[in-house]
């Protein structure tokens, strides 16, 4: 008998760590996993050294400094007009950490929790684990719009939460406000918890400031929401994250968090509540910068034949295969790509539960230009490569 839990023993690893761990074996270039690769701030960087000889090595509060959760709110209430207090916000390590506490605290055996797919791959294993069934809501490109009937057909007597990603990774969709104002009132009515996990909600390029599911009327109360410094500042490694709710939500969900990670390094801690507390002004460049690669790999890839979808958030890119005139699924293309092209990617059908498109490609852009420019010729001669097999 196998003394492994269910779970994890049938488990496979990662989409992202398997297509990252290719990348390294065929000296690939890696559009796949998202980081960015420019330098970090140096501010930030500053903001860290300066903490480490300067700040505490001990165990920082379970629920966070006080000085980055008071930074927290700032910022909120300066980039999205959304007022919270201290008590509302524990720090985690990291935002997929975050996610875990609010699911174990949250999802009871038994319960259902509705995910819109294609979804970050932790939340259904997550729910799973905490006795929960994950129900499926398919969203279709290139809208991916939600849509009100298909979400009312998921809901039973069961349903408790709803997890939201808005923007939606991978496919770099922002939610409309018809669309969030339908999702607050499916919420209401169906006395659901809404799980929001708004990462990427300052990684936008629409000049729209972010609103979050919790921000709509009635939702103050049933609503959590998710939030991560290593996208705010494009710091991936440093794993500072953090939640938002009412008090009483907040307090439940920190006793799950504080036995798993219990705190978060406080060095980190003190140079995010630095960087969170500098002017619109400092953030700009860097969203620009972003902006610039999301523009070049778009271009480069249209003139080299590949169909784009359109990507107002987050770090990634869509290419439509099928519309491409690529015959294989993107599974294929992307084991394929990452051995015989050198460039490795993620097949979108891998962040679906269950039937989904199978030819979408998505591709990080958050690189330099020099980077982005030799992946799409590797990708073009790769696809020269796949219509004189098609001849064959």
């Amino acid at each position: 008998m196998s003394r492994l839990h269910p779970l994890y023993a049938a488990m496979e690893p990662t989409i992202f760590e398997h297509m990252s761990g290719l990348a390294t074996a065929h000296g690939a270039i890696n559009l796949g996993q998202g980081f960015p690769d420019e330098p970090p701030s140096p501010d930030m960087i500053e903001a860290a050294g300066r903490a480490l000889r300067e700040k505490s090595h001990q165990y920082p509060p379970s629920f966070g400094l006080p000085e980055l959760r008071d930074a927290i709110c700032g910022f909120y209430a300066r980039r999205q007009g959304l007022m919270l207090a201290r008590e509302q916000v524990v720090v985690t390590s990291g935002a997929t950490e975050a996610l875990a506490a609010t699911i174990l605290a949250l999802v009871r055996p038994g319960d259902e929790a509705i995910l819109f797919q294609p979804a970050y791959d932790s939340y259904a294993p997550m729910v799973r684990r905490a006795g929960g069934t994950p129900v499926s809501v398919r969203l279709d490109p290139p809208a991916w719009r939600y849509d009100v009937e298909a979400l009312a057909r998921a809901i039973t007597p069961r349903t408790r939460v709803l997890i939201l990603n808005d923007p939606l990774n991978p496919a770099g969709k922002v939610a409309s406000e018809a669309e969030l104002a339908m999702l607050a009132d499916v919420c209401r009515r169906h006395d659901l918890i809404a799980i929001c996990d708004d990462v990427w909600e300052d990684v936008r390029f629409d000049a729209v400031p972010h609103r979050s599911l919790l921000a709509m009327p009635g939702m103050a109360e049933r609503a959590v929401k998710i939030g991560s410094a290593g996208k705010i500042f494009g710091l991936t490694g440093w794993k500072v994250g953090w939640f938002c709710a009412a008090p009483d939500l907040a307090q439940a969900i920190g006793r799950a968090h504080q036995f798993l990670t219990f705190t978060t390094p406080p060095a980190l801690q003190w140079a995010t509540a630095e960087g969170l507390a500098r002017p619109d002004s400092w953030f700009a460049p860097q969203r620009a910068t972003w902006a610039t690669a999301r523009d070049r790999l778009a271009q480069n890839l249209e003139r080299a034949g590949f169909v784009v979808l359109p990507s107002a958030a987050t770090w990634f890119l869509g290419i439509d295969l099928a519309a491409s005139g690529i015959a294989i699924d993107d599974r294929d293309f992307s084991e394929r790509a990452v051995r015989e092209a050198g460039v490795a990617s993620i097949p979108v059908s891998a962040l679906f539960e269950g039937d989904g498109p199978r030819h979408i490609l998505r591709l990080c852009f958050a690189k330099d230009a020099a980077t982005l420019d030799e992946a799409v010729a590797r990708l073009a001669r790769f696809r020269d490569t796949l219509g004189t097999e098609r001849r064959a």
